[in-house]
């Protein structure tokens, strides 16, 4: 079986999601990429590099400079008379080009993968990730998006996988691109950091949520993430808001500051390594999943500790 993934990068570079997919693809069969974008050369020589990788179809046109779905969709489909099956990443981009590319191929799109179970079986959560689902589709193509942090990354080097041109495909006018404003940030990308300290309800406020979590989250050099109910409130933008309706997170260590721990917030973080809870009420379903808790007022424990590092 051949599968062609779509690589995510960013600003010249590849993007962890990436690797997380090629991992999910290789327990398919025989691996390719693409790289679609403008000025990408780079990038395909980096993804030649990835450990596994047998080709790097790379389509260099301004078409695809800011991967509209539109755009991309009908280039995969292009692509898929000679593949099997289409993976990628369950990122924002993902799965917007995925559900595309399954209508214009007129299949069924196995969404959020947690496992490859065999050549067209598949495990996925349900049920805000209460319940693990196995699934088998009976499509002659597939097309997948796969959690990144359910698949261990592959490696970015040793591979020598070959690269080549493919020319654009005829683009959909559906959408065109007007602008983008982009947050800039001296900390780690929330998806990809190692350590994150998230906040909840209880910090009451904007002012509270930057002046307890971080000063905590600079001195661990971590990630900051929030609960829905924080970014509802006005507290932080939505792209803070970890959970089943924002980021899928699974750093080191997941630190939970006054978030109570609803299901729809367990499962965007319950796969972290370590997780360390700090809420005043006992009874929190946050302390259900955390390896260590801290029951008592926020607003003391956490600038004690932040003192304390």
């Amino acid at each position: 079986m051949k599968t062609l993934v779509w690589v995510e990068h960013e600003g010249g570079a590849l993007k962890d999601a990436t690797l997380s997919a090629v991992t999910a693809a290789a327990k398919l069969g025989e691996v390719h990429l693409l790289v679609a974008g403008e000025g990408v050369g780079g990038v395909a020589d980096a993804a030649s590099k990835i450990a596994g990788v047998g080709k790097v179809h790379v389509a260099d046109n301004a078409a695809y400079a800011h991967a509209l779905p539109e755009a991309v969709a009908p280039l995969v489909v292009e692509l898929m008379g000679h593949h099997d099956a289409f993976v990628a990443p369950a990122t924002s981009n993902g799965k917007n080009i995925a559900p595309r590319v399954a209508a214009l191929l007129d299949v069924m799109q196995v969404s959020d993968i947690l496992s490859v179970e065999g050549d067209k079986t598949f495990t996925r959560p349900i049920y805000a990730g209460n319940a693990i689902a196995t699934v088998k589709s009976n499509d002659a193509k597939l097309v997948i998006t796969v959690r990144g942090t359910a698949f261990e990354k592959a490696a970015a080097e040793g591979g020598s996988g070959a690269v080549e041109a493919v020319s654009a495909a005829a683009s959909g006018e559906g959408s065109k691109f007007v602008g983008a404003e982009i947050s800039k940030s001296e900390r780690p990308e929330l998806t990809s950091a190692k350590v994150i300290v998230s906040g909840g309800r209880a910090l009451a406020s904007s002012e509270n949520f930057h002046s307890v979590i971080e000063p905590l989250a600079d001195k661990l050099g971590a990630a900051v993430g929030a609960s829905r109910a924080a970014v509802d409130a006005g507290y932080v933008p939505n792209d803070y808001q970890v959970g089943q309706t924002g980021k899928i997170v699974a750093p080191e260590v997941y630190v939970a500051v006054g978030i109570s721990g609803a299901i729809q917030h367990l499962a965007g973080m319950k796969d972290s390594k370590t997780i360390i809870a700090i809420n005043k009420d006992e009874d929190a379903p946050i302390f259900q999943v955390a390896d260590i808790g801290l029951v008592g007022d926020l607003f003391t424990i956490v600038p004690e500790l932040t003192s304390k590092l």
